[in-house]
């Protein structure tokens, strides 16, 4: 589940552009819907169903969307980094413009690829952002007690490119650092490291037991001035932006189109099995 980190996918999605290219993480869902994705076609792709992006053959932890430039979500971990950082190099080799932003966890910047992929980003100035979801938690390992500096984003001084850290569930933080990222990008001068200090709601996996994290640690990360959303929605209201009904409105909205795509996706037909190995190979 992606809930709690909400304010990641969205302060970075918000400064790109539709072709611009994004790999997501087990977590893909905020990722896709961020970047622009049909929620309808979202959920039915988690139903397994026809209509979904995949045909049912991406599933939730590799549901993509190259419309809206979702590369795809990646259930294995670290999986996203060189996808990513080859798409940049098509990028700058094409000449066409285009970011691409890579999210990862924090379990992910102690593998292989991690250090790799970035080494070429930052040697070649690829137009690649690596995005580092930092919600403290490898599955159940504690990444405090696994990894000597605790500052992901310090990591980006042995590759001699600009490490950030920002409040990842301050949603106006990250878009602000996303967007200096995307420029300097854009612009020919490589990536950025941002590491966003984030939490997750819920365990790994809907249904497993929360016996590794603290209770006291769990209820900060969750009270109303940690989490994105409400936390949002109190900015909003204190800057005199939105009122309370109109957010009231938003919510109705938003649970509407909710029950719209788990209609669409319960309604739409299953797929089938001997169907299995369509759209996997070309001629």
């Amino acid at each position: 589940m992606y809930v709690g980190e909400e304010a990641v996918a969205v302060g970075v999605c918000d400064c790109l552009n539709k072709d611009d290219y994004i790999t997501g993480t087990h977590r893909g869902h905020g990722h896709i819907l961020a970047k622009g994705g049909d929620m309808g076609r979202a959920m039915a792709e988690l139903y397994a169903r026809e209509t979904g992006y995949n045909k049912a053959r991406g599933g939730s932890m590799h549901i993509s969307a190259p419309e809206v430039g979702m590369l795809g979500a990646n259930g294995i971990v670290g999986g996203g980094i060189p996808i990513a950082t080859g798409a940049a190099f098509s990028s700058k080799y094409l000449k066409d413009g285009k970011v691409t932003v890579c999210f990862f966890g924090d379990g992910a910047s102690n593998e292989g690829t991690f250090h790799e992929a970035i080494n070429i980003g930052a040697s070649f100035d690829l137009p690649v952002i690596y995005v580092c979801e930092n919600n403290l938690y490898g599955v159940t390992t504690d990444q405090r007690k696994v990894r000597k500096q605790q500052d992901i984003a310090k990591r980006a001084i042995g590759y001699d490119i600009p490490g950030v850290i920002v409040d990842g569930n301050d949603v106006e933080a990250v878009r602000a650092a996303t967007m200096e990222a995307v420029e300097r990008a854009r612009a020919g001068k490589g990536p950025t490291l941002i590491e966003c200090k984030t939490y997750r709601h819920y365990t790994h996996f809907v249904g497993e037991p929360d016996c590794y994290r603290p209770k006291e640690e769990v209820a900060e990360w969750m009270a109303p001035d940690r989490d994105p959303i409400l936390r949002y929605a109190a900015f909003l209201i204190k800057e005199k932006i939105l009122t309370g009904e109109d957010l009231k409105e938003i919510d109705k909205e938003v649970e509407e189109e909710i029950n719209a795509a788990v209609e669409f996706a319960e309604e739409s037909p299953k797929a089938k099995p001997e169907t299995a190995l369509d759209y996997v190979y070309a001629d």
